[in-house]
């Protein structure tokens, strides 16, 4: 892990594991504590915690310089909404002056130009970046075992991972180093570690947040999302990280509602989908399977209906959905040649063995095999064979979808067929991508979707549960999900 000169601790006090961001701003508004303090506190626990492997780079004296600022920004009255809350980034975001790898050798020493909007957006609100966070290699991957760089361990058993492609966003979280992450998801990045450290991962509408500033894995896929410790303070980000962008031209241009101030609006009974077939998936875990079952039994005590429905199409939503971001991948990581930034092969005297030779020594083996096999499908004897073909399931795996959210309010289904994994446990491919079989349906239909813990195995790890909403309905389904969590605490 890099960071920047060490610098001299301040006084410190015991300060409680932070488990949200009210209870931060309510400490500075007594002013029982400094935003200083609250950074001095989260680099503490980054030192004593560096065994998981969370973070690639901590920005110690400039998350300090940041704290003062906003410190005398509170004395003022000017602070923004976001004064004392202290996030870290995955390393696929675009931050300013700071390096920018996606986990990979490839773009080794490159820093990045300016900020992602999403990234500029939170600053304007006095956000504090602490660092930049562990992810797979270009954000492929569903265990943070693919990064270049080494491994990312789950705080609740170091033995086990913490999911992918944003484990380490989702670490420092569980493990009390930030307050929040901003992670991406393309297929689950974000809802799959949340469920496996369990968190509240939010994964907003497609085109909801903008993309600017984020390093594209699938450009019809990816969207930009949280890792919290609660509904409120996913609310509060996402309001803050929404909106058009004219430099994104796929943002979407319908208001941004105060997602945030919506959420104690008095719940009303819901119509829930459930998804019987996943529960009766040969590969579910019983513990999975059985607390499932207890919160969609809770959500009936709340007043809600809920039913069964078969989602015929399920046997489908994976191999589409890599079949497409595997041919969207090959064309995106083009760029990443060695001619313009990042890494350069030494061993190349040609134009053409320097292409070679940059891109097989610096792109992981993951990578690799997915450039190939989206290559592959792209090409003019397999394009209608494959990639014409998988277009075609998406649209009807979209509109089954769709036509689901226009019957019911939500679909409730498990965020993962099992709980977290031992690191080396899953050897082949087709293993790590079936730990994406249950998030991939929201990222195909472009819908919004979280994930929320509902427990521990016997083994004391976490489990989460996954609620789709509509498109755009992320009001909903904020508010839905705060209720739920709040009737889970209680009861």
């Amino acid at each position: 892990m890099k960071k920047e000169a060490e610098t001299p601790p301040l006084p410190s006090r015991n300060l409680p594991s932070f488990t949200s961001f009210r209870d931060i701003r309510q400490l500075l508004q007594d002013a029982a504590i400094s935003c200083q303090e609250v950074v001095q506190h989260y680099l503490a626990n980054i030192r004593d915690k560096q065994h998981l492997g969370a973070f690639l780079e901590v920005y110690e004296d400039e998350a300090l310089a940041q704290a003062s600022d906003v410190d005398r920004k509170l004395k003022l009255g000017t602070a923004g909404r976001l004064a004392g809350m202290v996030i870290g980034l995955k390393d696929v975001l675009c931050h300013q002056d700071h390096s920018l790898q996606g986990g990979s050798q490839i773009l080794n020493s490159f820093k990045s130009q300016f900020n992602a909007t999403a990234v500029q957006r939170l600053l304007d609100e006095d956000v504090i970046i602490i660092g930049r966070q562990n992810c797979d290699e270009f954000a492929m991957g569903s265990s943070t075992e693919n990064s270049s760089f080494f491994p990312t361990r789950n705080a609740a058993d170091p033995e086990y991972v913490p999911g992918g492609s944003s484990g380490g966003s989702a670490v420092a979280v569980q493990a009390h180093m930030c307050t929040a992450s901003l992670g991406s998801d393309t297929g689950g990045s974000i809802r799959q570690p949340a469920a496996f450290c369990g968190l509240v991962g939010m994964k907003p509408t497609y085109s909801r947040i903008s993309r600017y500033g984020l390093i594209a894995y699938a450009s019809s896929f990816d969207v930009i999302g949280t890792l919290t410790h609660t509904v409120e303070d996913a609310a509060l980000l996402t309001e803050i990280m929404a909106g058009p962008d004219e430099y994104d031209s796929t943002a979407s241009q319908q208001p941004v509602p105060a997602y945030s101030k919506l959420l104690s609006a008095r719940p009303k009974s819901r119509k829930i989908a459930y998804l019987q077939n996943t529960l009766d998936h040969e590969g579910i875990h019983p513990d999975v399977k059985e607390k499932t079952e207890q919160a969609l039994e809770q959500l009936r005590k709340q007043g809600h209906t809920v039913s069964p429905v078969d989602f015929s199409l399920l046997e489908y939503v994976l191999p589409t959905y890599y079949i497409l971001t595997m041919a969207e991948a090959s064309s995106n990581l083009s760029r990443f040649d060695g001619v313009r930034y990042g890494y350069r092969s030494d061993e190349s005297n040609t134009m053409e063995s320097m292409y070679k030779k940059t891109r097989a020594e610096a792109f992981g083996e993951e990578v690799q095999r997915r450039i190939m096999l989206g290559t592959f499908v792209l090409s003019a004897s397999y394009y209608d064979a494959y990639y014409t073909k998988a277009q075609k399931v998406r649209r009807l795996l979209q509109n089954a979808t769709r036509n689901l959210l226009e019957e019911y309010d939500f679909i409730v289904l498990p965020t993962t067929p099992t709980p977290a994994f031992r690191l080396g446990e899953r050897a082949t491919p087709i293993e790590m991508y079936l730990a994406d079989l249950f998030t991939v349906q929201a990222s195909i239909a472009g819908v919004t979707a979280i994930s929320v813990p509902v427990g521990h195995t016997q083994k004391e790890l976490p489990i989460g549960l996954q609620i789709i909403g509509g498109a755009f309905k992320e009001s909903d389904l904020f508010n839905f999900a705060e209720h739920f969590m709040i009737k889970q605490t209680a009861n």
